[in-house]
């Protein structure tokens, strides 16, 4: 398996039911990992790569909708498709409303598996792509100075070089400098990307 190539891991404790699984998904050309119940798969060592959990509701010990709240605690988000034989409304909303991203009830069809298994890992890959942007983000704004950071949000919010100079006690001049060092090192090629910049970064606006 080439690193970064998408994996659906199955958790279901009824071997046959596990094993069709496997095969189904292994026959569309995707990797799978398949575990007989939640606690082997906390437990695994998994690989970091585009993901999603083929995931039975009813399992020994901790149940498929205690594995999902444990994951969320964790922050160890993964799209999560429920398949269960006894499904009712209320457990689907309350997955649902978790963020699975399907709750399907056997016998489904085997096409419905695979289209929510394709909206699971296209979904997980949207969200890595995010994280891994957000990261970049924040890694390049740990290079500011701690003046440039004060800068930083005032001329997102439309300040002018003088107006922050006033507020900060500094001289146009070296507003104008600090400003400069901030596009820099934030790499924005313009007002409006350093913008978006520091709303991803959740800065304050001025």
């Amino acid at each position: 398996m080439k690193i970064g190539d998408p994996i659906v891991f199955v958790v279901d404790d009824d071997s046959s039911m596990r094993e069709a699984l496997v095969d189904l998904i292994a026959s569309v050309g995707l990797s799978v990992h398949a575990f007989t119940c939640a606690r082997e798969f906390l437990d695994s060592r998994k690989p970091d790569a585009i993901a999603c959990l083929v995931l039975d509701v009813r399992l020994p010990g901790l149940s498929g909708l205690d594995l999902q709240r444990e994951l969320l605690r964790s922050q160890t988000p993964i799209p999560i498709i429920f398949i269960t034989g006894h499904g009712d409304i209320p457990m689907s909303v309350h997955a649902m409303k978790a963020g699975a991203v399907e709750f399907l009830t056997k016998p489904y069809r085997e096409q419905e598996l695979l289209e929510a298994i394709q909206r699971a890992i296209d979904q997980d890959s949207v969200t890595r792509q995010h994280s891994a942007e957000l990261r970049a983000l924040q890694e390049r704004y740990e290079l500011l100075t701690p003046r440039e950071r004060e800068v930083f949000p005032r001329v997102t919010s439309g300040l002018l070089n003088k107006q922050i100079a006033a507020e900060l006690g500094a001289s146009e001049k070296t507003i104008k400098v600090h400003r400069g060092q901030v596009m820099h090192k934030m790499e924005a090629e313009s007002l409006a990307d350093l913008i978006r910049m520091a709303e991803k970064l959740g800065l304050p606006s001025n």
